[in-house]
């Protein structure tokens, strides 16, 4: 059988890199002296390691909440005799000067800052000792880097500065890029106002490629001193002018122009200056002109469009200027525009909104750096995904996920791509997606519900959730999901909606699960926080699925685990009970939930004391003669009496009501059930059933517990005869025969328990079922 798509193992090197980080002190570092993280003396790391290594590190600080951020991480590179650097991406808030100073001393070829709004002047100063060897710099989103700390002068104090954020009000004039004589790619997108791009720019000979994106250009002739050299220039959401436009035109060699939009402006696209880009960038293979509105009609009327197949070849192009071209563009960018609806684009690769490939592109081309179109172009995929059928699951399912690591802090990208998740991670597209791919979308969901405690986020990632077999896909983040889930149940009112679906994920993650699961999860809060929702829909008296799935998640929970059953007695749960039993006398599936729930309280012998009062006794006696739920409230109620005579007269401790009279009464409630009923319960053990078969102290007990494996081996006889076999019920069942207190109906129905199971062994087809 083929792998699926996206199944391939993650590589040796990625591996061993992420065990090494989140274990540097078993691996290649120890405390020194004040808890100093220190390098080991006989290592030496080379630029591919320690490069994979920074890197790596920042994807784990901003992708797993289990990681912990290391104090002095990046002063381990401070010597390039041990470590050598090459090439650093880092982003977001969580990187400082002293980080950017740490490394100080590597002879960086490749710096990308991104976003990162905590770094002042003082790293600008760290910059210039890489700028013999720097070739390419991105200082994009890091406006602050251009300003000192608190207005104070460059020379204050390390420690105070690191306290205080970054002031707008003190601008650095004493950087410049004089001596970066072999930077050649140069970002710097979003550049604040007050600083002067030409003087900031000018002393740097060999540009290459440059990004200015949101810069203010009021005189743009200055580009025209690289227009020997540059073959790229992005000035997406710089106001245009027509000075503007006539120095770009004069930039011969560019092979890349980007003059898109996000928000609209003053200038306008015409026919004419699409031309004179055309013609005067000969060597033009991508251009994106992404938002603009076209002043006057560019476009080839419908009638006039070469006949056949949407063609790229330029004599067809359905946008005249483009008809110029000498071959089709690698890119064009035409996002939010109305030309991305032509027929003939003569272009390979096209951002736009007409079909889904354009939308693709579009979130693939702007994700990094634009994530106010990405989120936008997510929408219209969430559109795609929803109402037609997306054909690229692979690459959307990924786009997707990379605009949700990248911009884990953007709100509207987390809403627009927890939405589109959920409709590319549900059922008509699950046979196409291998386990690593869901595994990240379980991931960027997770970290989605832990930055964003707003409604419309938790909600999609509740519902992406559901689309996983739980609790087996989300075995792999188990306490983390629990944990999230239970935060969301926290609050006294929460939307209703997401309170009805954590609950329901809250109750299937512990079903089927072992009880170590089960016991880490109680120790969370899990047992408190069902019975403070059950308490509040008792308050508003209301019996819906919220209060039904939190008793049936108690149920599950207590399962063979003492610890959690203590918990439900001391949390009060026993007055809930009877609360509920009184406020809802016809919810049969309450009552079922609830019983379910008691017996597995009165499974543990310590606790069943606490169960062995006059109240709690006539209660459970009464619902014996329940019929709600077919025979499920009365078996169960039934159950939880076993176990308690089963403790034998002397453990009675109670004039009323009569051991002997409620026994009575369980063996009559017994001889009504229909031993062929169909159950509305799942055993994972017998075992709690077994320790009642073979003693004499309470003969109703063995009865109560011979029917359920008689039933149970009868009308499911593949699922139960193996796991009676497996837990050593026949030895057991052999030894009520030799009882002599056992009743002859119980002798009787223990044989049939050991005859189905013997046939059950020697029937083939029965085993492979």
């Amino acid at each position: 059988m083929a792998a699926k798509a996206g199944d391939n193992p993650d590589s040796l090197m990625a591996l061993t890199t992420a065990f090494c980080l989140r274990n540097l002190r078993r691996t290649m570092c120890y405390l020194g002296e004040r808890n100093k993280l220190c390098l080991c003396s006989d290592i030496f790391l080379p630029s591919e390691i320690c490069d994979k290594l920074v890197n790596t590190y920042m994807e784990l600080v901003h992708m797993d909440s289990n990681f912990e951020p290391q104090d002095g991480f990046f002063q381990l590179f401070s010597d390039p005799h041990s470590t050598r650097l090459t090439r650093v991406q880092l982003r977001e808030d969580f990187v400082r000067d002293r980080d950017l100073e740490g490394i100080g001393k590597q002879d960086l070829i490749e710096l990308h800052l991104t976003y990162c709004n905590n770094l002042s002047a003082h790293s600008l100063r760290t910059l210039t000792r890489f700028r013999q060897t720097l070739v390419s710099l991105s200082l994009f989103g890091c406006s602050r880097i251009f300003y000192r700390k608190g207005g104070a002068p460059l020379a204050c104090d390390e420690e105070d500065e690191e306290e205080r954020p970054a002031s707008r009000q003190a601008p650095d004039t004493d950087f410049s890029f004089q001596g970066f004589n072999r930077l050649r790619l140069l970002n710097l997108g979003g550049l604040p106002e007050e600083v002067d791009a030409e003087a900031l720019l000018k002393p740097l000979p060999a540009l290459t490629s440059l990004d200015l994106s949101g810069v203010p250009l009021p005189k743009a002739a200055f580009l025209a001193h690289w227009k020997e050299r540059l073959a790229s220039l992005v000035l997406y959401n710089v106001d245009l002018s027509e000075e503007i436009i006539n120095t770009v035109v004069e930039l011969g060699h560019l092979r890349h122009l980007d003059i898109s939009r996000e928000c609209t402006s003053k200038f306008k696209m015409t026919r004419k200056i699409l031309t004179a880009i055309v013609q005067g960038l000969v060597n033009l293979v991508s251009l994106d002109i992404s938002g603009h509105i076209m002043l006057d009609n560019c476009t080839v009327p419908h009638f006039e469009e070469a006949m056949g197949r949407p063609s790229i070849e330029p004599c067809k192009s359905s946008i005249y200027p483009f008809q110029e071209l000498k071959r089709p563009l690698q890119f064009l960018g035409l996002y939010n525009t109305t030309l991305c609806n032509v027929t003939h684009i003569p272009a390979y690769k096209v951002t736009g909104s007409k079909n889904e490939d354009q939308v693709l592109n579009a979130i693939e081309v702007y994700t990094e750096f634009r994530p106010e179109l990405a989120h936008r172009a997510i929408n219209q995929l969430f559109d795609i995904a929803r109402i037609q059928h997306c054909s690229q699951l692979l690459r959307a399912l990924q786009l997707v996920i990379a605009a949700l690591k990248c911009h884990k802090y953007d709100k509207s990208v987390q809403v627009t791509g927890s939405a589109a998740l959920f409709y590319l991670t549900n059922t008509e597209y699950r046979s196409d997606q291998s386990v690593r791919l869901r595994r990240q979308v379980i991931q960027v969901v997770l970290n989605g519900m832990e930055q964003y405690q707003e409604v419309t986020v938790q909600r999609n990632c509740c519902l992406t959730l559901c689309n996983f077999s739980i609790p087996e896909e989300l075995e792999f983040q188990y306490g983390r999901v629990n944990l999230l889930l239970l935060k969301i149940l926290e609050p006294a009112r929460q939307d209703e909606s997401i309170q009805r679906i954590a609950v329901h994920l809250c109750n299937a993650l512990v079903c089927q699960v072992d009880n170590h699961h089960k016991e880490a999860v109680g120790k969370m809060g899990f047992v408190k926080t069902m019975l403070n929702l059950i308490q509040k829909k008792l308050q508003d008296r209301m019996c819906d699925q919220v209060m039904e799935f939190s008793w049936s998640a108690l149920w599950n929970i207590t399962d063979e685990t003492p610890d959690n059953c203590q918990m439900f007695l001391n949390c009060k749960g026993m007055g809930l009970f009877l609360d509920c039993l009184k406020e809802f006398p016809d919810k049969q599936e309450l009552h079922r939930n609830m019983l379910g729930l008691l017996g597995n309280v009165a499974e543990v012998r310590a606790l069943r004391p606490q169960l062995l009062t006059p109240q709690f006794i006539s209660v459970f006696s009464n619902l014996l003669d329940s019929k709600a739920d077919g025979i499920e409230v009365s078996y169960n109620a039934c159950g939880v009496l076993s176990h308690i005579v089963f403790d034998g007269p002397e453990a009675w401790a109670m004039e009323e009501p009569l051991r002997d009279t409620v026994m009575d009464k369980m063996m009559d409630a017994i001889q009504s059930w229909d031993v062929t009923s169909r159950r509305n319960i799942n055993y994972r053990s017998f075992e709690p059933i077994l320790r009642l078969l073979p003693q004499s102290i309470a003969p109703v007990s063995q009865h109560w517990a011979t029917w359920a494996l008689f039933n149970l081996v009868s009308v499911y006889p593949s699922k139960y005869c193996p796991l009676l076999i497996k837990d050593g019920g026949i030895v057991l069942l052999e030894k009520v025969l030799e009882l002599q207190t056992s009743h002859e109906e119980t002798k009787d129905m223990a044989r049939k328990v050991m005859e189905q199971c013997e046939n059950f062994k020697e029937d083939p087809m029965e085993t492979t079922r």
